[in-house]
């Protein structure tokens, strides 16, 4: 509960650094719905909710944490937005063709918003997990990911890693549950960010594990990422693209 909720405390810095997600992921999990209102759960800053609006898909957002609500209400003023969660969604039944969650469903608690989100699914609606991950292919990126630890790059940060961690994301935890949803698929899409060391550096401190991590031990943490970052001569100066990929989980409701 500690992690899911420390996200509010820097809203301001995930809007500004936090990655959208590629328009061929979003297209991807919508493809299979039966019409375009998509509700964005778990919203945030709305860094899904904009790629959605580009896609044209026509969104409501929901979002728990009051911080995070309001810098979405404040960047996308133009999107009906809406304050609750994924195991109390305040829509009425069947009034959406697809929920898409950016990097926000692994906080669900899917025994109690299985049920929700299948509720408020219209007939053979889709839901769909969305990640953003480090393309750990790429050299310089995989010595990031060893050098920032697990608490900074976690279990669904990488591709590998990303697709065991993921595959059961839209069961409940304990056993016994019906199921609401048929076979999951799963999916990469190329993607990058514009960085600098320094905004990479700020990108990695907005993640749930620094955000928590004693300030101390935070700080050895950034200070080893900054020392990797100035010593590789892909990052040491000036801009550079971030490898990534958008990755994405997606079941139909049965």
């Amino acid at each position: 509960m500690e992690l899911s909720s420390s996200f509010g405390s820097a809203a301001p810095e995930y809007a500004e650094h936090r990655p959208d997600y590629a328009q061929e992921a979003v297209r991807w999990a919508l493809d299979p719905a039966p019409g375009r209102r998509v509700l964005d759960l778990g919203a945030g800053t709305g860094k899904l909710t904009g790629t959605l609006a580009a896609v044209g898909a026509e969104v409501t957002a929901v979002e728990p944490d009051p911080a995070m609500l309001a810098e979405l209400r404040r960047a996308r003023p133009e999107v009906r937005a809406l304050s609750g969660s994924a195991e109390r969604i305040p829509l009425p039944d069947a009034s959406v063709d697809a929920v898409l969650a950016g990097n926000a469903m692994h906080w669900f608690d899917m025994a109690v918003a299985g049920p929700e989100i299948a509720r408020v699914l219209a007939p053979g609606g889709v839901l769909a997990g969305l990640w953003n991950v480090l393309d750990d292919s790429v050299d310089w990126v995989a010595g990031l990911a060893r050098v920032s630890g697990s608490a900074v790059i976690g279990p669904r940060d990488t591709p590998a890693a990303w697709r065991a961690e993921t595959a059961g994301a839209h069961l409940p935890r304990a056993g016994g549950a019906a199921a609401r949803f048929g076979s999951p698929e799963q999916e990469g899409f190329p993607h990058a960010q514009r960085r600098t060391a320094d905004s990479l550096v700020a990108t990695l401190a907005t993640r749930a594990g620094l955000l928590t991590m004693p300030e101390r031990e935070r700080a050895a943490t950034l200070g080893r990422i900054r020392a990797f970052l100035a010593g590789r001569p892909e990052t040491a100066e000036g801009e550079f693209m971030l490898p990534m990929l958008t990755c994405v989980l997606r079941v139909q409701r049965l």
